[in-house]
Parts: structure tokens; C-alpha cells; sequence
């Protein structure tokens, strides 16, 4: 059960709740039995057909979801023997960025991504996943504790972006998410990120330099939220809905874009409604793409890396 329905998805909430009472009054009747499995059949079609024309505006809203796995619940369901590592060793911990060492199927590798809460008091203790300059400097150790023993980095980014407070900018956020970046352009060892939901601005950017960019289907991917380019070119936050439509935010936008390498498949109703099957695909694509970089010595990988993000990008005159 869900939390909270958005808007689209009401008709289909409704639906489900008929066919929930109907297995509850059931005793067996076959008319009732034929019924149940009509009304889910259509249930079904319903959610394909509803999420497959979705407005880059309710892409936003379902990338935003509060029901959505988190970084840590696809490390739990992808990796085994997961030991976090906390601290930046200059400042402290950073909760709303987590990452160590584990499994994936049985070799190590490194994680780490930003990590929201479920409830008030996880979201403030987690900053609502956007991190702080000590979040970027951990970020980093873990990025060359990966170098070091030349293992594979996966990174899960879903954030709204890095924490613009007082604090966070005294502390150096600029140039955490700066050296960041530079990091993670010249590792030497397979680097691999993916949006699981909503990546933003320079703080989904800081951890996401990566030789694959894979994006969950529902997933979203601005240099700035909708409400920001609203408020910034229209002068007005409420045109938000037109200023998702404008950047080009989804996961098949960026596909198109050549930014996205993949867009991995979510569970019929998005990731919230079969944690385990978005797993699954996400899973199937992460042996793909590490079985095709793993073929790289060193030095292509940063060459290629270095080229892939030379074409990101390009003006056209009219």
C-alpha cells in the first residue's frame, strides 16, 4: 500500500480499492472469482496505458514519489555483505549521501548515493538527500578507496539537488562538488550511475561523472528543478508544469539526447508499486554495462570517459 496517489493515478487507485473489497466479500462464487480477474486484467491495461503517456510534468511527480525506493533499499536488494563507511576525515558524516563496500553478484565493488527519508524525522536527519560539502568529501574518499583497490564504483543518484544553506556554503559546497567532479574524471576503474529518481543541479552532477549514465524509467535529470527555471525565466514559480516540458528532464529525453546511455525498465505502476522487479532490471543492466567496460584497460576508460562527455552538448545556428 502506497502513502500517497497522485493526481493520474487516482482513477487507478480506485480501481485496485474495488477489487480489494470484492476479495473480501468473495466465498468462492465463480462469477465473483471471473469478476475479480476482469477487473485486474483491466487494472492492468490501465496502468500501461496511463504510465506509457505520462506529461514530463507528472514524470516529475512520479520521480518525486515518497513511496520510491531509495539508495538504500537497491543496495539491499542488489548487493550482499554491504559495509557502510561513514565521515569525511576532515568535518563528520553526512547522512544524506551513504556508500562502502560490497557484493554484486559476489565481486566488490564500491556504493554510494544520496539518501532520502521516509518520514519527518529520517528526512531531517538525512537533510531530504541533499548533501553538504562533507557529504562530496566522502563521496570522494569512497571514489578513490575504489581506485585504490581497483574496484568497480556504482552510484545512485536522488537528490534536488546539493544543500545551498549558510553552513554548507562556508564549508566550501562549490568546491566539494568541484573536486568531485574532477575525481571522478579520472578514475581508472569502471565507473557506473543511475537515476533512481530525481536527479539535480550540480548535487546529482557531483556523483554522476561516470562512464555509463543509466536512468530508471520514471526517473527525471535537470541542471535545475522546474520550479527554479520557472521562477529564473518566467518569473513565476507556478509555470513550472511548462518548464518541466522545456528542459527535457526524462529519462527517454535524455536517451534522445545522447546524455542517458539506458533507460532500465521499472514494475508496472513505477518502482514504489515491485521494488523487486525494478531491482531485477537494474540488476540485468549494471552486468551488461560492467561486462562491456570491465574489457577497458585503464587508460581507455578515462579516454573514453573524457570523449563521452567532450559530446555532450552542441549549439545550433539557425
Amino acid at each position: 500500500m502506497t502513502t500517497k496517489v497522485l493526481d493520474f493515478e487516482r482513477p487507478l487507485a480506485e480501481l485496485e480499492d474495488k477489487i480489494r473489497e470484492l476479495k473480501t466479500l468473495t466465498v468462492g462464487s465463480p462469477l465473483m472469482v471471473t469478476e475479480i480477474e476482469r477487473l485486474e486484467e483491466k487494472a492492468s491495461q490501465l496502468k500501461q496505458q496511463r504510465l506509457a503517456s505520462l506529461t514530463p510534468w507528472e514524470q516529475v511527480q512520479l520521480a518525486k514519489h515518497p513511496d520510491r525506493p531509495y539508495t538504500l533499499d537497491y543496495i539491499d536488494q542488489l548487493t550482499t555483505e554491504f559495509v557502510e563507511l561513514r565521515g569525511d576525515r576532515a568535518y563528520r558524516d553526512d547522512p544524506a549521501i551513504v556508500g562502502g563496500l560490497a557484493r554484486f553478484d559476489g565481486r566488490p565493488v564500491v556504493v554510494l548515493g544520496h539518501q532520502k527519508g521516509r518520514n519527518t524525522k529520517e528526512n531531517v536527519h538525512r537533510n531530504f538527500g541533499m548533501a553538504r560539502p562533507e557529504g562530496y568529501r566522502k563521496s570522494q574518499r569512497l571514489m578513490k578507496l575504489a581506485e585504490q583497490f581497483r574496484l568497480p564504483l556504482i552510484t545512485f543518484i536522488d537528490t534536488a539537488g546539493a544543500y545551498p544553506g549558510i553552513g554548507a556554503e562556508e564549508r566550501g559546497q562549490a568546491e566539494a562538488i568541484a573536486a568531485s567532479l574532477e575525481v571522478m574524471a579520472t578514475l581508472r576503474v569502471p565507473t557506473i550511475s543511475l537515476v533512481i529518481g530525481e536527479g539535480g543541479s550540480g548535487g546529482a552532477l557531483a556523483i554522476g561523472v561516470t562512464d555509463r549514465i543509466l536512468m530508471l524509467e520514471h526517473s527525471v535529470y535537470s541542471v535545475i528543478s522546474p520550479r527554479g527555471c520557472a521562477s529564473i525565466l518566467w518569473r513565476d514559480s507556478e509555470a513550472e508544469q511548462e518548464a518541466a516540458a522545456q528542459l527535457r528532464m526524462t529519462a527517454h529525453d535524455l536517451l534522445n539526447l545522447g546524455i542517458c546511455d539506458e533507460v532500465v525498465p521499472e514494475a508496472i505502476g513505477g518502482a514504489h508499486s515491485g521494488l523487486e522487479q525494478t531491482a531485477g532490471c537494474v540488476a540485468e543492466a549494471l552486468r551488461t554495462h560492467l561486462e562491456q567496460l570491465d574489457a577497458l584497460d585503464p587508460k581507455a576508460l578515462v579516454a573514453q570517459r573524457y570523449e563521452k562527455y567532450r559530446r555532450i552538448g552542441h549549439l545550433e545556428r539557425a
